[in-house]
């Protein structure tokens, strides 16, 4: 399991497994609950790339990050 502590989002953290290369039970804590679940679901199972691919640069609010990207950054950084 990774954790990987956010920056710039209503989120602190994010958890997850890679296995063979897909995203596995992602937990956000904090953030907006309803929201992170979808994101937790919708990447379940996904090619870790591809969730980077599709979520890197989300900006939420203007912020220049969101939980999307935060989740991209932290597959990233568990990946190299």
């Amino acid at each position: 399991m990774y954790t990987y502590k956010t920056k710039g989002t209503c989120s602190q953290s994010i958890a997850f497994d890679i296995e063979d290369g897909k995203v596995r039970n992602v937990k956000f804590t904090g953030g907006c609950h309803g929201n992170t679940q979808g994101i937790a679901k919708l990447t379940e199972g996904m090619d870790a790339r591809e969730v980077i691919a599709r979520l890197e640069g989300t900006n939420c609010g203007g912020r220049g990050t969101s939980c999307p990207d935060q989740l991209a950054r932290a597959l990233k950084a568990a990946l190299s």
